[in-house]
């Protein structure tokens, strides 16, 4: 399977105790509807290599696992770091109003004042929001996606519908000097 075949779940954070279990960071909404994986991907170089679950355990102030395989900290700590992925048919259903940021890679951004402005290339995390990355023009643009700038995704379209505050696209157009 190609990589934009999977999602990711998460991150092995940091080693926990001596047997070569990890503290989990799960980057999803609800953790509590992975507890009982059985399987993952982890991601080493550019393959996803997969791996069986011994235990995973999901609380609201940490999540433990371990790993077939992984039974010292050595070996532990040469993951710790790694990207952990899914397959993207273990992601819960959502509802028609809602979509996965993988969904609209590659929908048309159009705004409501400037017309068709690109497509989107990817969605991340700033840290402070979330961003929709396309290019304009020639230039790489990034957009908030709040509900104010962004009040609607239609996936039967796939249309990502802006608003951009006034000046944005300005901003990325200014030459640099």
């Amino acid at each position: 399977m190609a990589k934009q075949e999977y999602f990711e779940l998460g991150t092995l954070s940091k080693t926990h105790g001596i047997k070569g279990d990890f503290h989990l960071y799960l980057d999803v909404d609800d953790p509590y509807e992975y507890e009982g994986l059985k399987s993952i991907f982890i991601q080493i170089g550019n393959d996803l290599v997969p791996y069986f679950v011994e235990d995973i355990q999901v609380r609201s102030n940490l999540n433990l696992i371990s790993i077939e395989g992984i039974n010292d900290i050595d070996s532990a700590k040469e993951l710790v770091g790694s990207k952990l992925f899914l397959p993207i048919s273990f992601l819960p259903k959502l509802k028609d109003d809602q979509y996965y940021y993988h969904e609209v890679v590659g929908y048309k951004v159009v705004d409501i004042t400037f017309g068709s402005l690109g497509e989107v290339k990817e969605i991340y995390s700033t840290g402070a929001q979330d961003v929709i990355v396309m290019n304009y023009k020639s230039k790489e643009v990034l957009i908030p996606l709040t509900e104010e700038i962004v009040p609607k995704v239609d996936k039967k379209t796939k249309i990502v519908e802006t608003n951009l505050p006034d000046g944005l696209l300005e901003v990325y157009l200014e030459d640099e000097n």
